[in-house]
């Protein structure tokens, strides 16, 4: 069984439906990559996966560590260990790094961490992932840059240590520096902390710095492909378009591209 359980998801947003019937399994420790041209639903699936009031499931179940949680609130799904970094974050103005993380790690626990605690835990991350220390005193994310957002996410992660990390084109944007350190932090945490991750992505690009282990292609709302990192050197090799052609965008069955000899 599989940490995180997608079956037959239908979601729509008003009258228009834009998911088709998804399945998807994601465990600790495995690297996923959702890839798909602009409007086929990727956004969609992480905003629905964590909960989003403006997505509705009209078919299908999400489960979590054994638990459907297709109906659960988003903060019950981030405490039960799921994590969601964002395509825009937002900023919070007054509120520094550290007193989010801090703040955030509580909101997980029955009993709130001690300063010694978190001051060690948060230097262990600051050191993992090659972060100025002066960075944790800025207000999340003011003024921050692209790159700087992501690091502040990544950093997120590295201290709330999710079993699940959803990352929503966090990619978009980012200077060939910015997309390195996300990559390469995103690569730590898996391998220090056993981290799952679904990396959703329109490019290929930072698939060259976090090799994923399961590519699946999504278009038209469902998933038409699902193999190994050779569905990323066929993408930047015929683009989007010929598997379109090829499969018929969502309108046809899946296909394992081990099974149709892509």
């Amino acid at each position: 069984m599989a940490d995180l359980e997608i079956r037959d998801l239908h979601v729509r947003i008003e009258e228009r439906e834009i998911l088709r019937g998804v399945d998807l399994n994601i465990s600790r420790g495995e690297i996923h990559a959702l890839m798909g041209p602009n409007g086929s639903g990727k956004s969609t699936l992480a905003s629905t996966l964590l909960g989003h009031p403006s997505y509705e499931i009209t078919q299908g179940t999400i489960t979590f560590m054994g638990e459907d949680i297709t109906e659960a609130e988003p903060h019950d799904r981030a405490k039960a260990g799921l994590f969601l970094a964002f395509q825009y974050p937002v900023s919070i103005p007054g509120v520094s790094v550290a007193n989010f993380l801090r703040m955030a790690i509580n909101a997980k626990r029955e009993e709130p961490i001690q300063v010694k605690e978190f001051r060690t835990d948060l230097q262990h991350a600051i050191d993992l992932l090659d972060v100025d220390r002066a960075f944790t005193s800025r207000h999340l994310n003011d003024g921050f840059s692209g790159g700087e957002k992501k690091r502040a996410e990544i950093l997120q992660m590295a201290m709330l240590k999710p079993d699940v990390a959803i990352l929503d084109e966090t990619d978009s944007g980012l200077d060939i520096d910015a997309l390195r350190t996300v990559a390469e932090g995103v690569q730590k945490l898996h391998d220090e902390q056993g981290l799952g991750a679904l990396i959703i992505t329109h490019y290929q690009r930072i698939l060259h710095y976090v090799k994923p282990e399961f590519v699946h292609i999504l278009m038209d709302g469902r998933i038409v492909l699902e193999g190994g990192v050779e569905l990323v050197e066929r993408l930047e090799r015929e683009g989007y378009d010929e598997i379109r052609r090829e499969f018929g965008g969502g309108e046809v069955d899946a296909v394992v591209a081990g099974d149709s000899g892509v």
